[in-house]
């Protein structure tokens, strides 16, 4: 029985009312292209309604969604097809006020344009009724033009091919179903985005509580990764006396990747901080402009999740500069891989440069931290352990010779006059002094053993498990590499020595004074006799 028109118009409005509704739904994407396509279906009574969906990563469409036989569904769903198919398709001839009826015979389909359905019915022998070759597709586009999908119905229940008014209804309910869709896709990117700062501000909540430098720069490159989609991260810090970027924290590399491994030059890097690519403080380049711009000696990776087209990602660079208070670059974050394929939004490359910032401000103060805490325990002249650390060390060292019966040796170290040395040449020049000698003990002890300045001009080695042979061996050879140096302004250093070698009730501030006897006593002898000589 036929359905009166007014029945018809009814539910064409009720079907424009059920599509606009569903912008205003708590459903996630996959429920609203359901909705849609059975809306559409039931509304103009089509037994198969497909939707094709644009998918900006790969410039192509994605059968998301099929309303009809289980044939159908099989043929299609998952099915693919890139723009070039398509512009064959919606061209001016086929073209019916916003929809393409491409007509049985019309088209030669023997051209290779991705899957198709063509269902088992019956051809019929009117000329206007549906033939099961026959396909009418109808485009839409989100609130700024750009293509949405594209909807493909067939098999009309009426069995007739569709008049001017119900191709006109179909156009308008695809127009709807664009506000929809476009509303849905934006609601789960705002998701998304909510999510990623949620998770950002948590990470950040965590930096302050880091313990060291390597942790704040892990979590940043972890809080990166889960927060903001990007499969591989890594953070390099600028060496200045070497002009080299050198990582420090990566997640989503192997350790033996050459991203890992492999420093960069600061001065190639900063060829890629161009304001024509900044986005929020972040510099994002195609490959082509990136390449262009530092030697190939400098290219350490290239992307493999790549997308293809205008909103793809394709081996794009991505760097965030960090920046001390002064201004000056200290770091780069480089993210790449995005899990989506796509270029980054404005809005996460914001995210990202805030993130970035607070990180910056969390090195910042565990670096001042752990310089503070080096002063502490160091000589901010020498970089050598200071008295404080000699102290706890020996004792520490006295102790452990007791227990295991192990001996320990001390030699303490003076340089000798280095109070004409200032009188004459300066500070500057007794400060190079100190440095020269604290150069020299780093040379030459051994690993285990522990060098500190303990004075002015006073310095100490522990030598544990050393004998006095072993001690004065060491001596000489300090001695032997501070005659080898150069002079400097007519002046070389010097040094006084004395040895100690700790008895079982010796306690460390006896072991020290019999070192310190020893030096004096050495200090004495070459200063009655102008001789070089080690006690």
């Amino acid at each position: 029985m036929a359905v009166k028109p007014e029945a018809m118009t009814l539910r064409r409005l009720k079907a424009l009312l059920e599509v606009t509704s569903v912008v205003r739904g708590e459903k996630d994407l996959a429920s609203v292209l359901s909705t849609i396509v059975r809306t559409v279906a039931e509304a103009l009574e089509f037994r198969t309604v497909v939707l094709n969906l644009y998918r900006p990563a790969f410039d192509d469409f994605c059968v998301t969604t099929v309303n009809g036989s289980p044939e159908a569904q099989e043929a299609l769903l998952g099915s693919t097809y890139d723009w070039e198919s398509w512009q064959q398709l919606l061209v001016d001839r086929f073209r019916h006020d916003g929809a393409y009826l491409i007509p049985h015979g019309s088209f030669d389909w023997s051209a290779d344009i991705g899957d198709r359905y063509v269902p088992q019915i019956d051809t019929p022998d009117d000329p206007d009724a549906w033939h099961p070759e026959d396909e009418l597709f109808v485009p839409f586009e989100d609130s700024e033009g750009q293509i949405l999908g594209i909807f493909s119905v067939g098999e009309p229940l009426s069995g007739q091919r569709p008049t001017a008014e119900e191709i006109e209804v179909l156009v308008a309910l695809a127009g709807h179903a664009a506000i929809a869709i476009e509303a849905a896709q934006q609601a789960a990117s705002t998701a998304r985005h909510r999510a990623g700062l949620e998770q950002l501000l948590e990470v950040s909540s965590t930096l302050t509580a880091a313990e060291s430098t390597d942790a704040i720069l892990r979590t940043v490159c972890r809080g990166i990764q889960t927060a903001l989609g990007f499969q591989k991260v890594s953070l390099v810090l600028l060496e200045s006396q070497t002009g080299l970027l050198r990582t420090h924290a990566a997640v989503g590399w192997k350790a033996e990747d050459p991203v890992v491994t492999e420093p960069s030059s600061f001065d190639a890097v900063r060829r890629l901080f161009d304001p024509e690519f900044d986005v929020a403080g972040c510099y994002l380049l195609p490959n082509e402009q990136a390449r262009r711009r530092v030697d190939q000696s400098e290219v350490k990776y290239s992307s493999q999740n790549n997308g293809r087209g205008p909103h793809a990602w394709n081996h794009h660079w991505l760097a965030v500069p960090l920046y001390d208070r002064a201004g000056a670059v200290i770091g780069v974050i480089w993210a790449d891989e995005p899990e989506d394929r796509l270029l980054p939004s404005a809005d996460r490359l914001q995210a990202l440069r805030v993130f970035a910032n607070q990180a910056t401000s969390a090195l910042l103060a565990a670096r001042q931290f752990e310089q503070m805490r080096f002063l502490a325990d160091h000589d901010p002249l020498t970089d050598l352990l200071n008295r404080r650390s000699f102290v706890r060390e020996l004792e520490s060292e006295v102790a452990r010779a007791r227990r295991y019966g192990h001996p320990i040796a001390l030699l303490v170290l003076d340089c000798d006059e280095l109070k004409g040395l200032n009188d004459t040449h300066g500070h500057a020049a007794g400060d190079e002094a100190l440095q020269r000698v604290a150069a020299t003990l780093r040379r030459v002890v051994r690993a285990g053993d522990h060098a500190f300045r303990i004075g002015g001009d006073e310095f100490a080695v522990i030598l544990p498990e050393a004998s006095a042979d072993d001690a004065r061996a060491v001596a000489e050879r300090i001695e032997q590499e501070l005659t080898s140096l150069p002079s400097a302004d007519t002046w070389k250093v010097s040094m006084s020595f004395g040895i100690a070698v700790h008895d079982a009730e010796d306690d460390p501030a006896v072991l020290l004074r019999s070192a310190d006897d020893a030096m004096y006593e050495m200090k004495h002898k070459r200063e009655a006799l102008g001789l070089d000589a080690v006690a």
